[in-house]
Parts: structure tokens; sequence; C-alpha cells
């Protein structure tokens, strides 16, 4: 299990005094109003960053972040990804479960056949669709809808579900 989660990626400067502009890869953009302080992977370290101020714009979070006030000093991080401990993450509500937590479990289908590996999760607009590779390297997509996701067991790493007709 993952220690950190990703939050978002930075997307470009916002300004002339050090804000950014983060694309959000949690569910809610929001959530940055609560968030403290983050983790920027600069490719080659890890530097904490205390967050001083965040606004919001369409789909974006403006975030500030504390002793970088110049578009120089935060230029170099565009397209670098934010992260945030698990223990600080948002709190997780019955049946919900952060996605890099579910990359990689088995898929098993509810007549006991093994589908693949869970690879990725496709985030849209009515609800999330993951991407299972099967053993023959074709993807399956299922709806992460009640009707198909029937059991996941994250102490097994395995996520039981039924196709509805047509899916495979």
């Amino acid at each position: 299990m993952e220690n950190r989660l990703r939050v978002g990626v930075i997307a470009s400067t916002h300004g002339i005094r050090g804000e950014v502009k983060v694309f959000p890869t949690t569910d809610s953009a929001g959530r940055f109003s609560q968030i403290k302080s983050v983790i920027l992977d600069t490719g080659k370290e890890e530097l904490e960053l205390k967050i001083a101020g965040v606004k919001f714009f369409k789909k974006f979070a403006i975030l500030k972040f504390e002793g970088i006030d110049n578009i120089n000093d935060i230029e170099k991080y565009k397209g670098k990804e934010l992260y945030v401990m698990r223990e600080n993450a948002q709190k997780l509500g019955r049946n919900e479960y952060f996605v890099a937590d579910l990359i990689g479990l088995e898929v098993t289908e509810d007549s006991g056949r093994k589908l693949g590996t869970l690879k990725d999760v496709m985030e849209t607009g009515a609800n999330d669709v993951y991407v299972v590779e099967m053993e023959d390297k074709r993807e399956l997509l299922i709806p992460a809808i009640r009707q198909c996701i029937l059991d996941v067991d994250m102490e097994a790493g395995i996520m039981t579900v039924h196709l509805l007709e047509g899916l495979l």
C-alpha cells in the first residue's frame, strides 16, 4: 500500500508572485482547502511545501506556498506531482478506496473466473471506469457501479465483479 497519495499536478504558474495552477487528481478540488502541506516530487528529491493560500478557478486549485514569492522559484516545477501522506489524506467512507490502492488488484468474475489485473481507473462524468488488463493483454472496461463491483477485498487483493451483458 502506498504511503503517499497523489493529489494534483502543477499545470502552470499563475501570476508573478509564485502561485501555481494545480490540476487536482482527487475527486474534488475543494479538498485543497483542508490540506496544510503537500510533498512536491521534483524527480530528484521530495520537498515539503506548506500551503499559504488556496483559490479556485474552473477545475483548478490555485495554490500559494510559503516562502515561494516569485514566478522564477516555482516555474521549474511545471508538470510535477503533488502528494500528501496517507495519514493526512481525506478520510474515506464505506466502500470508498484510494485509486493507488485499487491498482494491481486481481479482478475475478463472480463465477470464479480470473479476468486479469486492475491497471487504471478512468474518471468519467457519471462514474469511474476500471481498466482491467486481461491475460491476453486486451483491456476490459468495467463501470464502477454497484451492479458490476460486487466486492473489494483489500486484504486478499481481489476485486469480484459481475459483467453486464456485452462487456466481454
